[in-house]
């Protein structure tokens, strides 16, 4: 193909969202030509790729932005992640080609703060399990207790990871009466900690009734809790995974559910998603599942998407860029493309 009019901005969107509503995002930005893949596929988007100036990334995950893309992506100047996580692109590729990288870091903390908050609660009470029984006809009163249903208050819960997320997740826990302690690479100051003590990871898994993963998927974090972590934990322990699918062993902790040796978990992350249909960890009636929406509110999405919008139109007016993460900008200059 010829190379389009270079007099306006081209952005690529690979959001998993109907094209009327990238429109609405986007559509009165001045200078700005909104493109989409003609299928949702890896091969539609190497195909577009080469005239985009600005990407919207996928946060589904099923359109990754990798090396071989970054290649072909001879304009491409600014790309947006509506998420914190940014393991669907090659941050080093981008970062070596002069892509300045942004995300939403922070935005969707109180939202999945709340969401591990509640799902724990669900998860001790056994909420969805008696739901169910009920809705089938049964009145399982007495069987609450036998099944190991316990109050949080008091409890020991072990935060993983103390960003924006974990830092919610341990103030929420202490506002209820739980002691709270944590890990991270880097300990907190102690007005960051906010009563909360830091500890080694295996540590840290001795001594938790509950444990809450907050962490970003990384090389360093792939498998980080993984069946020796899990082993670790106290019997009759709860684990919460708001992370990135492949931070916890799901293996493992559906195996040391179904031997009794964990009371239950709440998952809202999976390797691979949408969660296959003959997964195992459909059979356990002790794992409450989640469909990776633990950000998933109406002012959590109000705020991403503010960003959003607003990054675009700052890459496009030449203004600052909000929330970069590779060092790049923040400032985005237009390449000469290929």
């Amino acid at each position: 193909m010829s190379d389009p009019d270079r007099s306006d901005w081209r952005l690529l969107s690979l959001a998993p969202v109907p094209p009327e509503r990238v429109t609405t995002w986007f559509g009165a930005i001045p200078g700005l030509r909104i493109d989409l893949p003609a299928e949702r596929t890896p091969e539609a988007v190497r195909a577009a790729i080469g005239h985009a100036d600005i990407i919207v990334t996928d946060w589904s995950g099923a359109l990754r932005v990798d090396a071989a893309e970054v290649e072909l992506a001879r304009r491409l100047s600014f790309l947006m992640s509506p998420s914190v996580g940014l393991d669907n692109v090659d941050l080093e590729a981008l970062t070596a080609a002069g892509v300045v990288v942004a995300n939403t870091a922070g935005l969707n903390a109180p939202s999945v703060a709340e969401w591990c908050l509640g799902a724990a609660f669900a998860v001790a009470r056994s909420t969805v399990w008696v739901d169910a029984r009920i809705r089938a006809g049964d009145w399982p009163q007495l069987e609450m207790a036998e099944r190991g249903s316990t109050e949080i208050a008091g409890l020991r819960v072990g935060v993983v990871g103390f960003g924006a997320v974990g830092s919610r997740v341990a103030a929420l826990f202490r506002a209820i009466g739980c002691d709270v302690a944590y890990w991270t690479r880097h300990r907190r100051s102690a007005e960051e900690e906010g009563g909360a003590t830091w500890m080694r990871l295996p540590d840290l898994a001795t001594r938790s009734d509950i444990l809450v993963v907050n962490v970003s998927l990384t090389p360093e974090t792939r498998g980080l809790v993984d069946a020796a972590i899990l082993t670790e934990l106290p019997r009759g322990a709860i684990v919460v995974d708001a992370s990135r699918g492949g931070v916890v062993d799901h293996l493992a902790l559906l195996g040391a559910i179904e031997t009794g040796s964990l009371r239950g978990a709440a998952i809202d992350v999976f390797e691979h998603e949408p969660l296959e249909p003959g997964s195992p960890l459909r059979r356990s009636d002790r794992i409450l599942l989640s469909s990776h929406a633990a950000s998933t509110t109406a002012q959590s999405l109000a705020r991403i998407f503010s960003l959003v919008t607003d990054n675009v139109r700052r890459a496009v007016s030449g203004e600052p860029i909000r929330s970069v993460v590779n060092g790049l900008g923040p400032v985005v200059s237009r390449r000469a493309g290929g």
